[in-house]
């Protein structure tokens, strides 16, 4: 214990590491706890029914964050952590990649504002989603995978600790009854366009990185190099975020509200891994090119013991599960019990397919096989969530959602397997 805690001392990479995972804990820990005030609160002033209407506005508005994302908290991060040290080639990535990110931005917005004065059930509600796009425009201004490649996590952990908490505050503060649905995603907006806004300001003053939007032919090379992973994420929203829009176009509003209720649960307590995840990702990038099979067995450790974290926590979860439920969203929300029973297997299946996919076969530059796995998966969801949520309604989106993480566990699991079984055959050849 103590030669570790030496080696920990004595190796820059490993205090850069822990560093890192520390400010990224807190920034996911305010990802989990502000929910888990806000959510609750919500509930029991705005009802099932408006809390539903914001659930479905909110998973419309992410295919538009996926979209402007466009996988480039996975592919730039990897990009920047190679070139730390030279200023030119990071003034290239991030000029390249802020202003692909805008025209994405400019086309989402056309987009939105046509699907939404095309249907009824959309315009009815046009102010709700007009409110939310400033989340999609916040998103596009903060560029995470900037801070994340240069490994300067506690920039983004104090923004984020300011501006979420100020809005938090705000919604205690003005959302009082039901009528005030509205300033929800008006709050939730100014966090994140704050957030973007002042963090632009950071990169020029500590970095010394001005803007400056770039040809469309350096738009495009970014494009093409981020396609198999942005197809990839997107196509997870697929499953995620239609789920919700399914269910809301089926059965309606209160059916959202009791399976977003649950899921939203079960998935933050799957955000306690995303820390450690972020900031092994560049470490991890580093290592790869320095040997990989050492890397890989290090993946390998963290693997082992995060999954029996993680089953530890399911078990616990899954016993007190209507316990929880009542505790955190109240009476009202009874019907959410037996549907965070089933997504409960969440976080240990979202752990395991990021080590898997993320940790080794995007580290390994497999951006082809990662987005296969996410496309059979994105077909087998489709295919079986239109019948099981008919049939049994929320409970049936609970069901599709779960064989789906399970189906991509497996196919991570398969194609990592298959690449390391590769990699030791070439080391035993050397």
């Amino acid at each position: 214990m103590f030669d570790f805690i030496k080696k920990i001392r004595n190796n820059k990479d490993y205090k850069v590491l822990i560093s890192n995972f520390l400010y990224l804990s807190v920034f996911q820990g305010l990802n989990l706890v502000l929910p888990l005030i806000t959510l609750p609160f919500l509930v029991r002033v705005l009802g099932v029914e408006y809390f539903g209407l914001l659930a479905f506005v909110t998973a419309f508005t992410t295919y538009f964050q996926i979209i402007t994302d466009y996988g480039f908290n996975s592919t730039a991060t990897r990009d920047i952590s190679k070139v730390i040290g030279n200023k030119e080639l990071q003034d290239e990535i991030f000029n390249d990649v802020m202003s692909s990110k805008l025209l994405l931005l400019a086309c989402c917005f056309i987009i939105g504002a046509l699907l939404i004065f095309s249907f009824d059930k959309f315009g009815t509600n046009w102010q709700i989603y007009l409110y939310s796009f400033g989340s999609v425009v916040g998103q596009v201004l903060f560029p995470i995978w900037f801070f994340q490649g240069v490994q300067k996590m506690r920039y983004i952990t104090y923004i984020n600790l300011a501006t979420k908490i100020i809005c938090t505050l705000a919604i205690f503060v003005f959302v009082s009854e039901k009528s005030d649905y509205y300033l929800v995603p008006i709050f939730n907006s100014l966090g994140f366009l704050s957030a973007g806004l002042f963090s632009l300001y950071l990169i020029r003053k500590e970095f010394d990185i001005y803007f400056k939007f770039q040809p469309f032919r350096r738009i495009k090379t970014q494009l093409k190099k981020g396609l198999y992973v942005f197809l990839s994420e997107f196509k997870i929203s697929l499953f995620t975020n239609t789920n919700i829009l399914i269910l809301g176009l089926v059965v309606g509003n209160n059916a959202v509200g009791y399976f977003s209720s649950a899921e939203k649960l079960a998935r933050a307590i799957g955000n306690f891994q995303v820390p450690i995840s972020n900031a092994l990702f560049p470490y991890i990038a580093k290592e790869m090119e320095l040997s990989k099979i050492e890397t890989i067995k290090k993946i390998n450790k963290i693997t082992k013991i995060g999954s029996l974290c993680f089953l530890v926590g399911i078990i616990f979860c899954f016993i007190f599960s209507k316990e929880i439920i009542l505790l955190i969203y109240g009476k009202e929300m009874y019907s959410s019990i037996i549907l965070f029973k089933i997504l409960i297997i969440i976080p240990l299946a979202s752990f395991l397919d990021t080590m898997f996919g993320k940790q080794i076969l995007l580290n390994l530059g497999k951006d082809n096989l990662y987005f296969r796995v996410i496309l059979y998966a994105t077909i087998l969801n489709i295919s079986i969530n239109i019948f099981l949520t008919y049939f049994y309604k929320e409970v049936g989106t609970a069901i599709a959602l779960n064989i789906t993480q399970i189906f991509i566990v497996i196919g991570m699991w398969f194609f990592a397997a298959r690449e390391i079984k590769k990699i030791k055959i070439q080391h035993s050849q050397i």
